[in-house]
């Protein structure tokens, strides 16, 4: 294995990298107004299309944590860890259903404005500092340190030159707003997607040629079926089988998800439904455009999120399999450090096994998927920054062209933040774990005063309050007092536990009246058009395909 990458694979990113800077700066000067408009700014004001609110979502979500995160638990654990894939994908649905028509109908552009509207100032405040908390100690950082890992086992440059060239690039995006980050994650997706499918068939590849008999990439997959039958399994059962757990033991897999049991407590739907339906930096991209627009959006985000398990967990299969047979040295020196099996090296490994040329591409998209989810989430810490926080408690009378330039700076405040608390994530033994379950301290909390707060007109603000608040010392009391249960059943029971505070204090509260801030609902809102149903069945059709294949 040559460690860095050839002229020819420099070339090509230079080319990936020249397109994307062009056409952002294209669009930063034909598109939209050229006046500094916060609105504009902050939420493309409406500009965006179907496809690029799509791309846009999943160039957000798709980045190191799956790329890197996401294949590092393929090694671990297999096929199962496309679940939540597979449940992200009939999420978005559902949110495109229930939620937007709930936000766009009621002109809500923040998370903390929703809150504001519906509940309170003092809840709002709360959660958008709680956000801005989370976004940046855990996204932003998480998405650094893991892109750094990756470029650093590429190219061979250190941690940090990878994480500060990561990171000033994605400012360069960011900078340019909405507008900017949404029409250029369409060039990101189409070099993710390409690039990403480039390395799952080249990486099959090498698993036949190193273990089989070099027939081909279907040899490559019968190969992981035969070698690997544990890792081929949708559904875990506790002491099924034990996984490397990064940190040099091993790990019960089940604990990393507990079968059945995250579907019926509920912890999947929690982790997808507050990530897509909750969250700023999600949601932001269809806030600024019309609720037909909006829904077919979060349909191509739905279609295009069921392809990333062939683009982030097929490699991280072939690479166990390499690894487990022994196929190359360089693969077992790549994938162990001081003796210590890492997962999360499993991707960067593979890459850099790639023909010259095709490394370049890999690189390319590799690139193109963390550099856009850290403008996106970048750009929504700064939404809720100036929007939530600035111009209500330091300066109400900002202008418009002030606004945005306090913007900028927050964007680069929070970059440089995370770009120094990056290097602290070594101590954690697998990134994707990390971030799943260190934002589920909070994600209980926050799903249940939004569904309550979306269709219970007498929830309160009080009743919120105590279980938004309640979310975090209820998840830190399971996770060290009954360690042995898996988290993601911790967030379904603490999730069911702050519903029934909140139902109690508010039944307490309103005397059975409803809240007088409870927001104007019509239920012709959930009506949906014929091709969005038939793109859903579609969706669905698939998403019983998979399930039936690898149950």
């Amino acid at each position: 294995m040559k460690l860095g990458l050839e002229t020819t694979d420099y070339v090509i990113f230079l080319i990936y990298f020249i397109i994307v800077a062009a056409y952002g700066y294209w669009v930063y000067k034909h598109k939209g107004k050229q006046t500094a408009d916060s609105k504009d700014f902050f939420l493309a004001e409406g500009s965006l299309t179907w496809w690029a609110i799509g791309a846009s979502i999943i160039a957000s979500n798709i980045s190191a944590e799956q790329f890197i995160g996401m294949s590092g638990q393929a090694f671990q654990l297999g096929l199962a860890i496309s679940v939540y894939e597979v449940v992200g994908g009939f999420s978005l649905i559902i949110i495109a259903i229930y939620f937007l028509p709930m936000y766009i109908r009621n002109k809500i552009y923040t998370m903390p404005q929703f809150l504001q509207m519906r509940y309170d100032n003092r809840l709002a405040t709360i959660m958008a500092v709680f956000w801005l908390f989370l976004y940046i100690l855990v996204n932003l950082t998480s998405i650094i340190y893991l892109g750094a890992l990756s470029l650093e086992k590429m190219t061979g440059f250190g941690f940090m030159p990878c994480a500060i060239f990561l990171t000033v690039f994605a400012v360069f995006i960011t900078l340019g707003g909405m507008k900017v980050i949404g029409y250029t994650d369409v060039i990101q997706v189409v070099c993710l997607v390409i690039g990403g499918l480039a390395t799952t068939y080249l990486a099959l590849q090498l698993l036949s040629d190193k273990v089989g008999t070099g027939s081909g990439v279907f040899e490559g997959l019968s190969l992981i079926k035969q070698k690997a039958d544990s890792h081929m399994h949708m559904i875990f059962s506790p002491g099924q089988y034990q996984v490397h757990n990064g940190k040099g033991g091993m790990i019960d897999a089940y604990n990393q998800l507990p079968g059945l049991l995250m579907f019926i407590v509920g912890g999947q739907w929690i982790v997808n439904f507050n990530y897509f339906g909750c969250n700023q930096y999600i949601t932001q991209r269809a806030l600024g455009a019309d609720l037909t627009t909006a829904r077919s959006g979060l349909l191509f985000a739905a279609f295009l999120k069921l392809m990333m398990p062939f683009i982030v967990v097929l490699p991280g299969l072939a690479a166990y399999v390499l690894f487990q047979e022994q196929a190359d040295p360089a693969i077992i020196k790549g994938i162990t450090e001081s003796g210590v099996v890492k997962p999360d090296n499993a991707y960067p490994v593979l890459l850099n096994l790639l023909p010259v040329g095709l490394k370049g591409l890999a690189f390319a998209a590799l690139t193109a998927a963390i550099v856009a989810s850290l403008a996106g989430k970048a750009n929504s810490i700064s939404t809720i920054y100036m929007l939530d926080i600035h111009k209500k408690f330091i300066n109400p009378n900002l202008d418009e062209k002030k606004t945005v330039w306090l913007g900028r700076v927050a964007i680069v405040v929070s970059f440089i933040i995370a770009l120094a608390i990056s290097p602290l994530l070594k101590n954690f033994g697998q990134g994707f774990e990390y971030i799943q379950e260190y934002t589920g301290f909070i994600s209980p909390g926050i799903l249940a005063i939004f569904l309550l707060g979306f269709f219970w007109r007498k929830a309160t603000a009080n009743a919120a309050l105590v279980a938004a608040v309640l979310s975090i010392p209820l998840s830190t009391f399971f996770k060290y007092q009954f360690p042995e249960i898996p988290f993601l059943n911790r967030m379904g029971i603490v999730f069911w536990i702050c519903v029934a505070v909140h139902v109690t204090i508010s039944l307490i509260e309103s005397k059975g009246k409803d809240n007088k801030n409870a927001l104007e609902v019509n239920k012709d809102w959930f009506k949906t058009t014929s091709s969005f149903r038939l793109g859903a069945a579609g969706i669905f059709a698939l998403i019983i395909l998979i399930y039936t294949l690898f149950w």
